[in-house]
């Protein structure tokens, strides 16, 4: 895996956690926030850290803002700053600028001032814990964009079988793309490979066929 350029801005819970993880996944990873307590805590967990006010542009054009793959603006409980560092951001040149808002009303502001990703975590997350309590077989689920999404479900006795018996495109319109069977795991399974109960099926498909599975799934 080739290692990315991210630049985080803002070293709150959010911000540290993001920038920790992709640090610790080989990644390089540059963390700026106004705070010096923040900066101190993060300084050796990441790349490189240091104060910053990113909401001045010149200060983002010398820490090389265009150089990045992505910058991601985790300030969450200041609006204004927070539309100031993804306009700055954005002015600059950086390729592709994500901010994690609070609400809906944030969500549509930053997007219409330039930001090419809004995250809500808190709302995400609540969606996420909603529908795995909803449907425990569901283990994990996440969008592919704003017309597909990927599933991964535990296979019960009602979904077991070969894949060619089960139709699972014809009656569900999603297609199975891997298999993890204790730990072992098999990409495009063919037709007559059998799922069995505890095996850990990745599906995909369109939002409307990922529904229809989840409705059947909750029967």
């Amino acid at each position: 895996m080739k290692a990315k350029q991210f630049l985080v801005i803002g070293a709150g819970r959010f911000g540290t956690a993001l920038a920790t993880t992709l640090y610790d996944l080989g990644h390089e990873v540059v963390v700026v926030d106004r705070s010096e307590e923040a900066i101190e805590a993060i300084m050796h967990r990441v790349t490189h850290a240091a104060i910053v006010d990113a909401t001045d542009e010149e200060a983002l054009r010398k820490l090389g803002c265009s150089n990045f793959d992505a910058v991601v603006v985790a300030i969450g409980d200041n609006l204004e700053a927070n539309i100031l560092a993804t306009v700055a951001a954005k002015s600059v040149g950086g390729r592709h600028v994500v901010s994690k808002v609070a609400s809906a009303l944030a969500a549509r502001v930053l997007a219409r001032v330039g930001a090419d990703d809004v995250v809500r975590p808190e709302h995400d997350m609540g969606v996420r814990v909603a529908r795995q309590l909803a449907t425990p077989s569901i283990l994990d689920a996440f969008d592919l964009g704003p017309d597909h999404g990927v599933i991964e479900i535990e296979v019960r006795p009602r979904l077991a079988g070969t894949l060619e018996h089960l139709r699972l495109r014809n009656r569900f319109g999603v297609q199975a793309i891997a298999v993890n069977r204790a730990g072992k795991l098999e990409v495009g399974p063919p037709g007559d490979f059998e799922l069995r109960p505890g095996d850990r099926v990745v599906l995909i498909g369109s939002n409307d066929a990922i529904q229809k599975m989840r409705d059947y799934l909750s029967e």
